[in-house]
């Protein structure tokens, strides 16, 4: 596996078929970890494409190695949806490249914040999102009484919103 800097960084939308496939590879791995019934009950309908019209893929000579791409959640908040490393791609930075250049994008279009949702079973991803500076969060919309799901949020507006109530 060759280093981030020699791959191709693209950006597309949700109704890219690479895209698509990728997340596929996505939805059978996340399959083998949650159990297939269970991912199809509690996730996949919070997990369609339809409304990521902001899409990262990295690209390794012709193979699609790394995915991830935001939606709007509200006026200053994305969503970060489907992101995915293939597993032979791992440990080289992929995940913090795709997470890196949907942070750049999100800015450039306004956003203030970013927020995702992340299963407790996968404890490489949650770890992966605080070394980037996300911090867990009480869950949101359709997670709200799901248990095995960790929220989490990033501020990446330049000026750091500060809470009026640590100000005395």
């Amino acid at each position: 596996m060759e280093e981030v800097d020699e791959m191709r960084v693209i950006h597309t939308d949700g109704r890219d078929k690479r895209f698509e496939n990728l997340c596929g590879e996505l939805d059978k791995y996340l399959n083998n970890i949650i159990g297939e019934e269970k991912q199809k009950n509690q996730y996949n309908r919070y997990n369609t494409l339809d409304d990521i019209h902001d899409v990262i893929l990295i690209e390794d000579k012709s193979d699609i190695v790394a995915c991830g791409g935001f939606k709007r959640y509200d006026e200053f908040t994305a969503e970060v949806k489907r992101v995915y490393v293939k597993e032979t791609a791992r440990r080289h930075g992929l995940g913090k490249a795709v997470m890196d250049e949907i942070e750049k994008v999100a800015l450039k279009k306004g956003y203030k914040n970013l927020i995702l949702e992340t299963g407790k079973a996968l404890k490489g991803a949650e770890k992966m999102y605080i070394k980037l500076g996300f911090e867990v969060i009480n869950n949101f919309g359709p997670y709200i009484d799901n248990e095995e799901s960790i929220c989490m949020k990033k501020i990446i507006s330049v000026k750091k919103i500060i809470n009026k109530e640590t100000i005395r």
